[in-house]
Formats: structure tokens, C-alpha cells, sequence
């Protein structure tokens, strides 16, 4: 790990061996004018390439609109026009962004770097619709088609969104305190071997045990349901956060403790200013990862004992053999769990923005 005064030193000097060569201010340049300058020259070819790259989503969209709309449905296959204006409100989108592309750098390579990737995933859409409302491949109930869990969506939609609140109010409580005494437990071993010593062994031990197993002990102990989920969840996000945490305070340089204490750190100054910030991209990986856990362990929590969330709500749904609305509330936990990770992404770039590289 490089101290963050040692990444910056690095900095300048670059950016002054840059000045010096090319007369050129880096400060003063955007990061798509430094992305233009570090780039090889395109050919005429390449650049026509990456127009069309720019577009792909909209094209995509549009075959799956018209596979929608003018294939012929299978049987008695019926269809609204809800997944139609899915496609047509995303179609929009992509189209009004590829437009401003060409006149804002930064748009264009956002959307330069994720359009083969939406591509793919409407041409996904399209294969799936085929094969579940076109040909009967996949058959109902089992697949229903995009349109049809839209739909189920929209009518479900009251009684979703209270599984939703309490589904987030569950999983943040329990991520909240996982965290706070992952992060207490992780530094504190990292940093004293006195701790370690008596923390250690229940690290090994609770550690290789996942959370869920422990949902009978937890609900026969808790005072209530939502406090027995809690604990589950908090526990898996416990061992997660600790031992990236212990990781990163182990990883640190010796020798930045002593440099430290030659110029008269205290104890606390060592841990808040050298520890913990040397340790963050480690804690930051541990976060992430404690929130796949908590997700896992907020489903198993659910569909165990609480009496209302989204994993109760796909439990249900599923013993009634709607998998229309089961499939819907699968897509809105998955919805939830990227935002939330973009969430801590957007964080830890914003934290750790000294890492992303030499120049910003």
C-alpha cells in the first residue's frame, strides 16, 4: 500500500516532467482531454467503428420491439403494451444520449463503455420473449414472459412496495450494526496482538459457519422475529468487514508505525491516521462483500420467519405457483443490490480517489 503523500509526490512529479516536455498546464485538463492525449491516434475506420458502438443499444431495442409487436404470439399468448413502452422509454434514453455524444465527451465514453454491454442484454430480452411468448419453448407457469411480470409487478405493485420498505429498514439495520462492529473487531485485532489473541478463535470459528445456519439458535434466543433477522444478517456482515479490516491493518508497512513514533504519534493519532486510512481499500472490498452476504442472509431471514419482505413475498408467491410475481420481486432485490453497490462504489471512488492512478 502507498501512503497517500508518497502517491502525491508521484503526481507532481509527472505532471511537471509532462509541463516541461509538452508546455502544456495538466492541472488545468479535464479528464477526457488527458484520456484524448494518452490515446493512440484512431483511423478512419475505428472512428466510424465507435459511432456505430454508440448506437447498438438502439438498434437492439428496436429489433426487440419489433419482435414484440409483429411476431406472432404462441396459442393464445396475450400481450399489453406495458413491456412495449419498457423498450420504448429506454429506447429514448439511449437515443437521446448517443445525440449528445457527439458534442459531450464525458457522455461519450460512458456510453462508448456500456452499450456492448446493454446490447447484450437486450438481445437477452429479445432471445427470452421468443422463446417464452413467440414458441412456447420455455412454458408458462414456470417461464412467464417479460411483459407478463411487468404486469404482475404493476398490479402487486401496493403490496410490493410495503415488502420493499421492510425489507430495506431489515437489511440496513443489520448491515449497520455488522459493520460498526466488524470495523471495531477487524482494526482492533489488526492492531493489537492482545486482541487478536482472545478475538481470533471465534473469527476461525463463527467464520467458517455461514449465518444462515444459525437462523434456528438465533429465533428460539431473539425477542422477536425482525431482531432474530437482524442478528443473522448482522453476523455474516460481521466476519466480512473484519477480516478485510484485519487484512488491511496487517498489510501496513512497519515502518510507517515507526516513522510515526520517531516524529511523536500518540497511540490514537497511529490508529485514526495511519492505520484505518491505509486499510481502506481493504475495508471498502470488505463492505462490498458484506452487503452479498447481508442480501443472502436477508432472504434466508425472510423466507424462515419474518411475515413480511421481499424473500417472505417470493416465498408466498411461489407456494400459490406465481412465478410472475415471484420473478418480479427477484428483479427488484436484484435492482436494489446494484444500487446499493454503486452506492459504495460511488464511495470508495470518491474516498480512495488517490488510487485510481498517477494523473486525475
Amino acid at each position: 500500500i502507498i501512503p497517500k503523500i508518497e502517491v502525491w509526490k508521484i503526481k507532481e512529479g509527472i505532471r511537471t516532467l509532462l509541463e516541461t516536455l509538452t508546455n502544456i498546464d495538466i492541472k488545468s485538463l479535464t479528464k477526457e482531454q488527458l484520456r484524448e492525449i494518452e490515446q493512440k491516434p484512431k483511423s478512419k475506420f475505428s472512428k466510424i467503428l465507435d459511432k456505430v458502438i454508440l448506437f447498438l443499444p438502439v438498434f437492439s431495442i428496436i429489433l426487440a420491439l419489433l419482435e414484440y409487436y409483429y411476431v406472432p404470439n404462441y396459442g393464445n399468448n396475450l400481450i399489453t403494451d406495458v413491456y412495449g413502452i419498457f423498450l420504448g422509454a429506454q429506447l429514448i434514453i439511449f437515443l437521446v444520449l448517443g445525440i449528445l455524444s457527439f458534442f459531450i465527451k464525458r457522455v461519450y465514453y460512458r456510453i462508448r463503455h456500456i452499450a456492448p454491454f446493454a446490447t447484450f442484454v437486450y438481445i437477452l430480452l429479445l432471445l427470452y420473449d421468443y422463446a417464452t411468448l413467440k414458441s412456447n419453448t420455455l412454458l408458462l407457469p414456470y417461464f412467464p414472459w417479460v411483459d407478463n411480470i411487468l404486469n404482475a409487478m404493476l398490479t402487486d405493485q401496493a403490496y410490493l412496495l410495503d415488502c420493499i420498505k421492510n425489507s430495506l429498514k431489515l437489511l440496513f439495520t443489520g448491515y449497520f450494526w455488522g459493520v460498526l462492529i466488524g470495523l471495531i473487531t477487524g482494526i482492533a485485532c489488526g492492531y493489537s496482538k492482545i486482541v487478536s489473541y482472545w478475538i481470533s478463535p471465534f473469527m476461525k470459528l463463527l467464520g467458517a459457519i455461514p449465518s444462515i445456519t444459525w437462523i434456528p439458535v438465533i429465533m428460539v434466543f431473539a425477542s422477536s422475529l425482525f431482531k432474530g433477522a437482524v442478528i443473522v444478517i448482522a453476523l455474516g456482515v460481521w466476519f466480512s468487514v473484519t477480516m478485510s479490516s484485519y487484512t488491511g491493518i496487517k498489510n501496513i508497512d512497519v515502518s510507517y508505525y515507526e516513522a510515526a513514533k520517531t516524529l511523536g504519534a500518540s497511540e490514537r493519532q497511529l490508529i485514526l491516521n495511519i492505520a484505518i486510512p491505509s486499510a481502506l481499500p481493504h475495508i471498502f472490498q470488505g463492505l462490498v462483500m458484506g452487503m452479498s452476504t447481508a442480501c443472502v442472509s436477508l432472504l434466508a431471514a425472510e423466507m424462515i420467519g419474518v411475515e413480511s419482505g421481499l424473500g417472505w413475498y417470493i416465498t408466498w408467491q411461489r407456494g400459490w405457483a406465481k412465478f410472475s410475481n415471484m420473478y418480479g420481486a427477484i428483479i427488484i432485490i436484484c435492482i436494489i443490490f446494484v444500487v446499493v453497490n454503486f452506492a459504495l462504489g460511488y464511495i470508495r471512488k470518491k474516498v480512495l480517489k488517490w488510487q485510481e492512478g498517477v494523473i486525475q
